[in-house]
C-alpha cells in the first residue's frame, strides 16, 4: 500500500492571523481520522502570510475515505479556514508513494 501525502497552501488575509490559529489548534485537536498519520500546519518562511497544511495518510485507501470520515465540526472550520485566505492563492498537491514492484 502506498501512503500518500496531501498538501494545501496559500496566502492568509493578514488581519486574520490571530483567528487563523485558534481555527487550527482546534482542527488539530479534531483531525484524528482513521488512516491519518500525521496533520501539521506550516508557516512558509520568507513568505509573509503564508502557509501549508500537510496530511500524511497510511493508504491511497486511508485518503479516498477522508472526507467521508469528517463530522460537522471539521466542515465547519475547513471553511472558516478557506474565508481567511486571500481569493485565489490556494494550491493542492496530492503526492503518492512511490513503492517497489
Amino acid at each position: 500500500m502506498s501512503k500518500v501525502i496531501f498538501t494545501i497552501q496559500y496566502e492568509l488575509k493578514p488581519e486574520k492571523k490571530d483567528e487563523y490559529s485558534t481555527v487550527v489548534k482546534e482542527l488539530k485537536n479534531l483531525l484524528k481520522a482513521d488512516g491519518l498519520e500525521n496533520y501539521s500546519v506550516y508557516e512558509v518562511k520568507g513568505k509573509g502570510y503564508h502557509f501549508q497544511e500537510v496530511y500524511s495518510f497510511s493508504s491511497e485507501e486511508a485518503y479516498e475515505a477522508f472526507d467521508d470520515n469528517q463530522n460537522e465540526r471539521i466542515n465547519l472550520l475547513i471553511n472558516k479556514l478557506s474565508d481567511m485566505t486571500v481569493e485565489n492563492s490556494t494550491k493542492y498537491s496530492t503526492l503518492y508513494e512511490i513503492t517497489e514492484a
